[in-house]
């Protein structure tokens, strides 16, 4: 039986009587805890095996309707001094700003008559609803496969993916958008596809097999298994980020309180990482400087931060109850934090959920908008312009189009249990996945 969500609900009881401690690096630094590492600090803690696995494979899932190999992909450019990038990864134009690229106005000419579009995952619709922005209505939805939970921008911006995982059975699948005509195409078969990550270079898609507890790598236009990466202590494996030079992603683990470090050239895990409270992380971001990390938790009502490079935690910022989702602001000065409301895992209405603003260069709430009336503010990402931050309203059924200047929101009805909303087009000149992180 795959695991999902429901079936957790179960077995957290399990894993809240014999939650680990923190485990220790052969080094001594606390909580980090390497892949290889045979030596835990004390007995509790559980043991950590070596299992990376690189197995090649020659299955083919089918071929995807919209060949993203018609349109040129972004050119990689040779990378100003200061940061050596994994070879193919376009050059980092800014050090201390990776998201230079994704300032208002600087629209990749291969998207810039693709529809202005919201589209919005319904998990338990198995749909998407097609928000047109201009008028804030609903113009189109369509049936997806089961379970839909996030709309991925792939890394060449050509196609949208519905990763549609499933949840409880063995039939997920990625439904293709052309953002061209805002029209699903025909599905592919995928196993348990939770959400979907590209690598900087465009190499591999990164499938997150949340039920496997599993990374699979796959080609980013057929979805064809190149290989996986296994990663047994990760409890419900599902976001992630990337270094700024694109050779490592840090993974969140939501069912157990950790985070899994991977080698994205090498394919294999690197380490986990035992958060100190919480124990619910969910989305992640880097920060403009390539090497923070911050991780919203859901049960710690707060963003960690994480030096990623040392793979150690630095900080906490507290920001509402159930924090969630991540969003950098079109400038990169500032980080929108969506707190849910709730701890559970299926809420009630009319939470008190809000969103908090933080300041990327102080780590400090700067601002914070409740959802009037109460909400459940989830995932989403900001417009093309900055103007507005889109999320979805997990357990109210609607969508926010909230002001990014005076917090002031709309609500647009959509589907049942609405998630991974993505707004689309976006500046930047690749994805790196999710709900449209670009660089």
């Amino acid at each position: 039986m795959k695991f999902s969500h429901h079936a957790f609900i179960v077995s957290l009881f399990g894993v809240a009587l014999g939650a680990a401690p923190a485990t220790w690096a052969q080094d001594a630094t606390p909580n980090a805890v390497p892949a290889s590492s045979s030596k835990p600090a004390d007995a509790t803690a559980p043991a950590v095996p070596a299992r990376s696995v690189a197995q090649t494979s020659a299955q083919t899932n089918a071929q995807s309707p919209a060949d993203p190999a018609t349109t040129a992909a972004p050119v990689a450019q040779t990378t100003p001094g200061t940061v050596q990038t994994i070879p193919g990864m376009p050059a980092v134009i800014d050090p201390k700003n990776i998201y230079s690229e994704t300032v208002a106005g600087r629209i990749s000419p291969a998207i810039k008559d693709d529809l202005a579009r919201v589209y919005v995952p319904n998990l338990r619709g198995n749909s998407v609803s097609v928000i047109d922005p201009a008028t804030f209505k609903v113009v189109d939805t369509f049936k997806v496969g089961r379970s839909p939970q996030h709309v991925v921008p792939s890394w060449d911006l050509r196609t949208l993916w519905v990763t549609n995982n499933a949840e409880g059975s063995n039939d997920g699948s990625l439904t293709p958008i052309d953002p061209r005509t805002g029209k699903p195409g025909t599905a592919i078969t995928v196993d348990d596809p939770y959400n979907m990550y590209f690598t900087p270079d465009g190499k591999y898609a990164i499938v997150v097999a949340e039920a496997h507890e599993r990374l699979d790598f796959r080609d980013p236009h057929t979805m064809a298994l190149i290989g996986s990466v296994e990663a047994p202590q990760c409890k419900g494996i599902n976001h992630a980020d990337f270094s700024i030079d694109g050779r490592y992603a840090i993974f969140t683990c939501e069912f157990g309180g950790y985070l899994a470090k991977i080698d994205t050239v090498n394919r294999s895990l690197i380490g986990y990482l035992k958060l100190s409270k919480g124990g619910m992380p969910q989305d992640i971001l880097t920060a403009p400087d390539g090497h923070k990390f911050y991780i919203a938790d859901m049960h710690a009502d707060g963003v960690f931060v994480v030096d990623g490079d040392s793979f150690k935690e630095t900080g906490f910022i507290p920001t509402g109850p159930g924090t969630h989702g991540e969003y950098p602001s079109r400038d990169g000065k500032f980080m929108y934090v969506a707190n849910r409301g709730s701890h559970k895992i299926h809420g009630p209405r009319h939470s008190p959920g809000s969103v908090s603003v933080i300041d990327f260069a102080t780590d400090k709430v700067v601002k914070t908008w409740p959802i009037p009336g109460g909400g459940s503010p989830d995932m989403g990402n900001v417009s093309a312009d900055g103007k507005l931050l889109w999320l979805s309203g997990r357990f109210d059924d609607v969508a926010y189009a909230i002001n990014t200047e005076t917090g002031e929101m709309k609500k647009i009805p959509v589907g049942a249990e609405p998630h991974g909303l993505t707004v689309w087009p976006q500046p930047g000149r690749y994805s790196v996945g999710h709900t449209g992180i670009l660089r």
